[in-house]
């Protein structure tokens, strides 16, 4: 596609990317939970950390922190915050009247999506950056896996948030919708507890989960543990969920409010 048929599009994603980060910025409690809440959960799972021997699995109290970090901005900085976006702009008839216009559907969801996604790679960034400096984790052995990871989390977190909104009738039960997806990959996608400690079975069936292979990507980068065979394995799994989750969105996703 050449360049003068991009410029169009890339104008009116940031068009409405700016409307939305307007609109982000007057939901104080959403901004709270987005820029607090995956700097404050850490905390609460390091009295068990040190319970732990994370040496024994080649690990520290600094990258296991950091991940757990980042996971919670995946989950709260983007997540949770984008399926709120999603139900309220649906609700309010927004979603609807922008497919009138020029927009598609992918943009209009895309648009609506990029405030959160930029807010969850920035903190993701600075939280890499602190950890490095205040926990002593240093730099990562392979920073290569950690881009990926967050670039395959930040998708995928946008693409199961709308999809999640499909099923949300309002922004209240938004809360509780997504609340599945945000306990089960805080248990079991080595958020707050890494895998690497899990029993080898059940460490196998959590690395299923939608958000195991960013997490564990992004942990890999820094530890520098993970195998060929491993990276390949988990990046077809984070693109299986990719491609499931953008083709359900694409198939149930709701323009309509749900009466």
């Amino acid at each position: 596609m050449s360049t003068l048929t991009w410029a169009p599009t890339g104008r009116r994603l940031r068009v409405l990317a700016r409307a939305e980060l307007a609109l982000l910025g007057r939901n104080r409690s959403v901004v709270f939970t987005a820029l607090v809440v995956p700097l404050a959960l850490p905390f609460t799972v390091r009295p068990a950390l040190d319970q732990i021997d994370l040496k024994k699995e080649g690990l520290s109290i600094g990258t296991v922190m950091m991940t757990a970090a980042i996971g919670y901005s995946l989950l709260f900085a983007v997540y949770t915050s984008l399926v709120n976006a999603y139900v309220a702009r649906r609700e309010e008839l927004v979603l609807k009247r922008l497919r009138t216009g020029e927009l598609s559907d992918a943009e209009i969801l895309t648009g609506t999506a990029l405030p959160a996604v930029v807010l969850g790679l920035a903190q993701a960034l600075l939280l890499c950056a602190g950890c490095a400096v205040l926990l002593h984790t240093g730099p990562p052995k392979a920073p290569y896996l950690t881009l990926l990871g967050l670039a395959a989390g930040l998708v995928l977190s946008a693409a199961l948030a709308a999809l999640t909104a499909s099923f949300t009738r309002s922004v209240e039960s938004g809360q509780v919708t997504a609340l599945p997806l945000v306990f089960f990959s805080m248990i079991g996608s080595g958020i707050a507890i890494p895998t690497e400690i899990l029993p080898d079975r059940l460490a196998s069936v959590c690395e299923l989960l939608p958000l195991s292979p960013a997490i564990r990507l992004v942990r890999g980068g820094w530890t520098g543990q993970l195998t060929a065979f491993e990276v390949l394995a988990t990046v077809a799994t984070a693109l299986a969920w990719t491609v499931v989750a953008v083709f359900a969105v694409r198939r149930w996703f709701r323009w309509e409010p749900r009466r």
